[in-house]
């Protein structure tokens, strides 16, 4: 398989993994130790996927994809790190409300994800 099947693979592995935990936490109205194995599971297939992606296009370029992309993937990191705190220290307040974010934090997600079809369509 080529470096691009792999990375898209990936990425869209990330979103699968990604948005299952997104809308299963929604659904639930409170943050369970799973949700955030899926988290973990979405960043690291994103994270994978994107550094294919930036070995195939040459590096990082900071156009829209490549900005909103970073600024996701940040974002995801965040995201996934609070999570942990929030199940770990046990803040139920936190607990309860966490989809919120994610929910914010999964939509921002899709605009590089949807960008990259578009650029992979058109090339």
């Amino acid at each position: 398989m080529t470096l691009l099947q792999w990375a898209v693979i990936y990425i869209v592995t990330a979103l699968i993994f990604y948005t299952i935990a997104v809308w299963a936490e929604r659904f639930a109205g409170r943050l369970k130790i799973w949700h955030l194995g899926f988290f973990w599971a979405g960043l690291t297939a994103d994270f994978i996927g994107t550094d294919f992606m930036r070995q195939i296009a040459g590096g990082i370029h900071l156009n829209l994809h490549g900005s909103t992309g970073l600024l996701a993937i940040i974002l995801m990191l965040v995201h996934t790190i609070w999570a942990t705190r929030v199940l770990i220290q046990k803040d139920e307040e936190a607990i309860l409300s966490f989809h919120k974010f994610s929910t914010i934090v999964w939509i921002i997600w899709l605009i590089p994800f949807i960008t990259g079809i578009v650029i992979g369509a058109l090339a």
